[in-house]
């Protein structure tokens, strides 16, 4: 009896998927002026949350200390923003990863899935720092990886990822958004690393059938601090996975075939170009990205409470909210918020803490444990008496590409019988806001950046940041300026 023998996987051709996305990384060429304008705003800005995460919050300081007692230097390793490490590369890529996305006040996307592009560089940064420390070191010029191979990087990881969360929604299997972050990154790290087309191939393949983690750290009752630093997990399996491929391991020509959706297959609405960096959401406030319309829409009715000498919790009978089909699935919590990712997640909780400031956007600490909002009762109070509901037409808008509103309207129901309504289509952060966006962008980087440097090194910063030809400077010449 003979042996059924396995088919020869080195004839087959990669999935259409997989060579469309190493295809894109390769050979795109970026000419789109806007698209690499906000990609230096992307940069920025997430370097700025990454500081913000480390001042703000003892539980990431707590997460990107070296694992091993002592292990704070490796020679040539990746320069961690904030901090005077110096790590080895895919525990870099962690590390810078988790910081940006830890307090949830970096970038935003949406679509069928939502997420956040610039997790993507954790990866694309340790890479490029480590790569280009070691081409200085043996004195390879061609070697070095300048800003702007990193800003390119950007551009695309960005829109692999966001393109694919328009029409895929992963989170209806179970599946958490961070898969893209690593099938994304995993690209772009891999034309960093100068692999080839054949090694890309087999390390975007090994990102597609690596174990994807459930979403199950994003809900109630399990929502909790691992949703801050799954995307630098996935930062990390990058380097990792990409790193595989230029040892030589072979790839896996069919996995997207297979079903990360189940039985469906991907839906790809438009091509790979620079559509979605020039699309994103910048946070300018600090509220998940479905929230952010809502806590716009409570700071103008507090303003009308205030005018009318009213006092939130003694004089409102009841708050009713209208939103997207995706804040009711994501925020809309009720019950007990047992830390800071419960909280960052409630609309209910931003909402009341809104009212209670008089109408002052939430802020980081007052997602923490610490804060005096986490245990005050008229916080409870004020949730007690939000409901909320989809806006059929707002879940329409949200998702039809012409418009890619993130709506929300605020009914408040006094205990006179007034009534209060607002309402906001589009946050400060939406391209719809596009001449507001870049100087609250540059003034959230340079108050976050503050929080861990003189006035002077941020000044520093700045003025390379506006005046330097990116074309040309080293990205470990970058990274050095967030030294400590």
């Amino acid at each position: 009896m003979s042996i059924p023998q396995p088919d020869d996987n080195s004839e087959r051709p990669y999935d259409e998927i997989i060579s469309l996305i190493v295809d894109y990384v390769y050979d795109y060429e970026v000419k789109s002026e806007e698209a690499l304008a906000r990609s230096k705003l992307a940069l920025i800005d997430s370097i700025g949350v990454a500081i913000e995460s480390l001042a703000r919050s003892k539980e990431c300081t707590a997460l990107v200390e070296p694992i091993l007692p002592g292990a704070t230097s490796v020679f040539g390793g990746f320069r961690l923003p904030g901090t005077s490490y110096s790590l080895d590369l895919p525990q870099g890529a962690f590390n810078m990863g988790a910081m940006i996305r830890y307090l949830d006040h970096n970038d935003a996307f949406a679509g069928a899935e939502w997420g956040h592009p610039s997790d993507n560089l954790g990866a694309i940064l340790a890479t490029a720092d480590v790569l280009t420390r070691a081409a200085l070191a043996q004195g390879n010029k061609a070697g070095i990886i300048t800003i702007k191979q990193v800003l390119i990087s950007l551009i695309k990881a960005y829109e692999i990822q966001g393109v694919f969360q328009i029409k895929n929604a992963f989170n209806r299997v179970g599946v958490d958004h961070t898969i893209l972050v690593k099938v994304a990154s995993t690209a772009v790290v891999s034309w960093l690393m100068g692999l080839d087309r054949e090694q890309a191939r087999a390390a975007v393949s090994h990102a597609w059938v690596d174990g994807h983690p459930l979403r199950t750290y994003r809900q109630a009752p399990n929502a909790g601090p691992r949703k801050g630093w799954a995307a630098g997990d996935a930062c990390m399996r990058a380097v990792h996975l990409a790193g595989l491929a230029r040892a030589g391991q072979p790839g896996i020509r069919t996995p997207p075939e297979r079903g990360a959706l189940g039985d469906r297959a991907f839906e790809l609405p438009r091509p790979f170009r620079t559509w979605v960096v020039e699309n994103v959401i910048f946070k300018v406030l600090t509220a998940e990205g479905h929230g952010l319309t809502a806590v716009e829409a409570a700071m103008t009715a507090s303003r009308e409470l205030q005018a009318r000498n009213l006092d939130p919790v003694k004089d409102i009978e009841s708050i009713h909210v209208r939103v997207q089909e995706a804040a009711m699935i994501i925020i809309n919590k009720r019950g007990a918020l047992n830390n800071a990712a419960d909280r960052d997640h409630c609309l209910r909780y931003m909402l009341a803490v809104v009212l209670l400031k008089n109408g002052v956007a939430v802020e980081t600490e007052d997602y923490q444990d610490d804060s005096p909002w986490a245990t005050d009762s008229r916080v409870e109070q004020l949730r007690s008496l939000i409901s909320m509901e989809e806006d059929v037409q707002m879940t329409k808008d949200y998702h039809n590409p012409d418009i890619r509103s993130v709506g929300s309207a605020i009914e408040i129901t006094l205990k006179d019988g007034s009534i209060i309504k607002t309402w906001q289509d589009f946050p400060l952060g939406h391209p719809a806001r596009g001449e507001e966006t870049a100087p609250r962008v540059r003034e959230k980087a340079i108050r976050n950046l503050g929080l861990m440097f003189s006035q002077e090194e941020v000044s520093r910063v700045m003025e390379t940041f506006d005046k330097t030809d990116f074309d040309a400077m080293p990205t470990s010449e970058f990274i050095d300026l967030f030294a400590k």
